[in-house]
């Protein structure tokens, strides 16, 4: 689900706004207007469009012009920074022809979105991205819609010009591959660039390589107060370290609520850019016990037998414990791995 913000300059153009958001049922989406004429059903921008479309870059997954694509262009061009961080740009004449996808194509999804609301109401969507003109794979799309990491936006893109150049790109994976493969990427060749799929600290087998890495790692962690993040991390990072776990393959942290308010876990989860999750000592001890390791100390203070490996078990989907319950200088980590499979079938 995405975070959808809309705009209109015309009483035409909040018309068409109110039919997309209707047809956007799967997201969340908000409609603004900012024009004397009627504008029903809209929230009125007061302000500056530019104040707001800076809220809107901070705020939203996707934003969305209704009117001319100068207008769009000339508001946005201040924020642009770089795909990674950048939201979706999507831009629609007020008739509803064309759905033209401006900016954050593949990471940010804008190619996807304008396709949709395209195909809901009937407008052609308008795609300018080579692989997709050229019905090529697509490597920071396909990370994208399955939770890997790109280790480099650089190679991605040279990646993506050997692809449409018709060339021949190799591939790695540590994770196991369902089906074939798409037919740019080649698993027995010997390429000086290529793909690398896997949640290892390897640096990989290519003279160049691209790493993706599958974020499919969840940390349970428990800790003593008042421990600092710097020597959370040391310790988080010297067990992922001995188990060859990449940093980058972590999805969630997760521990007690007790916690929720740790300043080194929080600052820590911060650093790593998640956001961390935490549960009840009932929500803990309701988990089915797959071999949890019991402490009574723990028990006593907590209402809970164990923090780390439950807490981890419960923030995963599916996932099993390859970390149990690991102690060292008032902390605890456990590590549960989520089953993660590479399907190029939607490509």
């Amino acid at each position: 689900m995405m975070n959808i913000r809309i705009i209109a300059f015309s009483r035409r153009g909040c018309e068409l706004g109110q039919k997309i958001c209707a047809a956007l049922s799967d997201h969340e989406c908000w409609l603004y207007s900012k024009t004397s004429a009627d504008a029903a059903c809209t929230e009125r921008v007061d302000g500056s469009v530019s104040e707001w479309t800076m809220e809107s870059f901070e705020t939203a997954d996707a934003i969305v012009y209704i009117g001319a694509t100068g207008i769009a262009v000339r508001y946005i061009s201040p924020f642009v920074k770089n795909k990674t961080k950048d939201p979706a740009v999507i831009s629609i004449d007020e008739k509803g022809q064309f759905v033209i996808s401006l900016l954050s194509g593949h990471i940010g999804g804008a190619n996807d979105l304008a396709k949709e609301i395209a195909e809901k109401i009937g407008a052609v969507p308008v795609i300018t991205t080579a692989t997709d003109i050229h019905g090529k794979f697509s490597v920071d799309s396909y990370a994208e819609k399955h939770n890997m990491h790109i280790g480099s936006l650089s190679l991605a893109k040279d990646v993506s010009s050997l692809i449409v150049d018709d060339k021949k790109v190799g591939l790695v994976s540590d994770v196991p591959i369902i089906g074939g493969i798409p037919p740019e990427l080649d698993l027995n060749g010997k390429e000086d660039l290529g793909i690398f799929i896997s949640y290892s600290r390897s640096d990989g087998p290519f003279k160049r390589t691209l790493r993706l890495t599958p974020r499919c790692h969840v940390l349970g962690i428990g800790c003593r107060r008042g421990i600092p993040a710097n020597r959370l991390e040391a310790f988080v990072d010297e067990v992922l370290g001995r188990e060859n776990i990449s940093f980058k393959s972590v999805r969630a942290v997760a521990s007690i609520d007790l916690k929720n308010d740790e300043a080194g876990l929080l600052i820590f989860s911060k650093r790593i850019g998640i956001e961390p999750v935490f549960f009840s000592s009932d929500e803990l001890a309701s988990l089915p016990d797959v071999g949890f390791t019991p402490s009574e100390m723990v028990k006593s203070v907590t209402g809970v037998d164990n923090v780390c490996e439950r807490a981890a078990y419960a923030a995963s989907q599916n996932g099993e414990i390859i970390v149990r319950k690991t102690s060292w200088d008032g902390m605890t980590l456990a590590v549960v791995r989520e089953p993660f499979f590479v399907d190029f079938a939607e490509e």
